[in-house]
């Protein structure tokens, strides 16, 4: 119960369903906030206190769990060491994976509960096979399958998603005031936990440091110089302080981040169109199938609230593994689209979905543009996303 509506509307469907139910609120933080603002952060002492006013309400038992180191190893200097490396990592999907559906399902199972409910918008069907699937929410504005995508075939049965038929989350809030649930307006939260400012350049600069650098072209040549690359992410146009114009006189773009060189590469809208990614940090969300084999068409999501794009999937050995986290060591998953991508980066997280199923997921490792040059824009590791800091 993270204090929101939706895992508050969530845990009372559970108890009328005529579940055993107890709330749960993770303690993610050894210094958290006192109070929210507005929609900027979650996980406060505030949230802690609506979480328990509606556990209070709905007649269950409450605890917290304090998960603050595990958070810290697993999401937050994941965080930090991907941006140090020029990657734009999702933290909402680490602590999905290692947080909420690993460490708090581990600890429930080892205390005797059956399944972990949240208030995700997703659904779940058993499958001609008799194993468990995820599947899209009835209502595609607000499904969070994406963020889902990294759970296990294990994990998944011991899932459950009371809201993933609710239409629409103005059904939910009008539930929640009809129930006497104090959070029925409360804003969602749209920034990272754990910096609930908003200032994720100003929270990384005084973790990874800044060093002035140079911002160039394509070819190598200094257009400009930039205070800190982490600064920058990919498909950002505004602040880049070029003191060169660009030869056609149009707007120039964050194509990669270079930490090795402390270099800003910028060019063309053009060159952001991207026509292929691939990584090796992948999971299969519930049981490999027979896609597995060979080449087979999907629709691919590399954001929580994009649009998913119609694609073709290959699963191949991997010649040489470049991430030694891989989840399936070895082995590679890239996806070539039908309509390009744009301002795409490694560390961002693919989705792969078949129907409104999710099959998988994979870190980007690498980007191929769309430019008929067949130029790399994103090199390995090398390139971080604009969108690449959204939650969910």
């Amino acid at each position: 119960m993270s204090g929101g509506v939706d895992s508050a509307v969530a845990a009372a469907r559970a108890v009328e369903a005529g579940h055993e139910v107890i709330g749960v609120h993770l303690a993610l933080s050894r210094m958290p906030g006192t109070l929210r603002t507005g929609s900027r952060g979650c996980c406060t002492i505030e949230d802690s206190m609506d979480a328990r006013r509606a556990a209070d309400l709905l007649g269950i038992p409450f605890y917290v769990w304090d998960f603050s180191e595990r958070f810290k190893l697993d999401v937050v200097d994941d965080f930090i060491a991907e941006y140090s490396a020029g990657r734009t990592p999702n933290p909402c999907m680490r602590c999905n994976e290692k947080i909420k559906f690993a460490a708090l399902l581990e600890k429930a199972i080892d205390l005797g509960f059956d399944a972990v409910c949240t208030g995700h918008y997703a659904t779940l069907e058993t499958g001609e096979d008799g194993l468990v699937e995820l599947h899209r929410a009835s209502a595609w504005a607000k499904d969070q399958s994406y963020v889902l995508g990294v759970l296990t075939q294990q994990q998944l049965e011991h899932c459950y998603f009371p809201l993933g038929d609710t239409p629409s989350k103005d059904l939910v809030r009008a539930e929640a005031a009809e129930r006497g649930i104090s959070v029925a307006q409360k804003p969602d939260s749209h920034d990272i936990c754990f910096i609930p400012d908003g200032d994720t350049r100003g929270w990384l600069g005084d973790r990874i440091g800044t060093t002035t650098g140079e911002v160039v072209d394509s070819a190598g040549a200094k257009l400009g110089e930039h205070d800190g690359a982490t600064a920058y992410t990919v498909g950002q146009r505004k602040g880049l302080r070029l003191g060169v114009p660009a030869p056609d006189g149009k707007p120039r773009f964050v194509l990669e981040i270079r930490p090795k060189t402390n270099e800003v590469v910028v060019g063309p809208k053009e060159a952001l169109r991207i026509a292929e990614i691939a990584g090796q940090r992948m999971s299969w969300t519930g049981a490999a199938t027979s896609e597995s084999d060979g080449e087979f068409r999907c629709d691919v999501q590399i954001r929580a609230h994009a649009d998913p794009v119609p694609a073709t999937a290959r699963i191949h050995a991997s010649a040489a593994s470049t991430r030694d986290d891989a989840t399936i060591p070895g082995v590679e998953w890239s996806v070539s689209v039908d309509e390009p991508l744009v301002g795409v980066a490694p560390g961002q997280t693919a989705v792969v979905y078949v129907g409104t199923r999710v099959l998988g997921q994979f870190t980007i490792d690498r980007t191929v543009s769309a430019v008929q040059t067949g130029e790399t824009v994103a090199g390995s590791a090398q390139a971080r996303s604009a969108d690449g800091q959204e939650a969910a």
